[in-house]
């Protein structure tokens, strides 16, 4: 009895483990038939929503594992990438709750918002130009990320 209590903890351990997932448990998600030509890494059966702005698209995946994912897809206003993700760190910097920048590389960065000091949250943005279209990734507008889970969404879109 004391194994089978052991080893049914163990399984227990092991399986919350998994909770936020990573971009190592996602499939291949091509977008085209949304109206974007790229491809990202998902959850198995993720949901894909979107809405047309007019000038922008704009494209949720939500998924298992806390993902949710948001895609701005528009004209590009330059083919300059690093120009475009200065523009969203400064924009990102700009709101009430950033505290700081914890990832940063040439093509976005992730960073961490804490609104209080128990309430500390996660975002990052990505940033791909594919010919005259401008691709920004973002985590989805609703919801709370741990920095797991977002390393995880920005691994999906890289």
């Amino acid at each position: 009895m004391l194994r089978l209590s052991c080893a049914l903890l163990l399984l227990l351990a092991v399986t919350s483990c998994k909770e936020g997932g990573s971009a190592a448990d996602h499939g291949d998600l091509d977008l085209m038939s949304y109206g974007l030509p790229i491809k990202i890494q998902a959850p198995s059966g993720a949901k894909v929503s979107t809405e047309d702005l007019g000038f922008m698209k704009d494209v949720t995946v939500k998924g298992d594992g806390n993902f949710s994912l948001q895609i701005l897809n528009g004209t590009a206003s330059t083919t300059d990438v690093s120009k475009i993700i200065q523009e969203q760190m400064d924009e990102a910097k700009a709101g009430p709750f950033f505290a700081e920048v914890v990832q940063e590389d040439a093509s976005g960065f992730i960073f961490k918002k804490q609104v209080t000091e128990e309430r500390i949250n996660y975002d990052f943005r990505s940033v791909k130009i594919q010919g005259d279209q401008e691709y920004i990734f973002r985590t989805g507008m609703m919801g709370q990320f741990t920095l797991d889970e977002v390393k995880a969404m920005y691994d999906s879109v890289q």
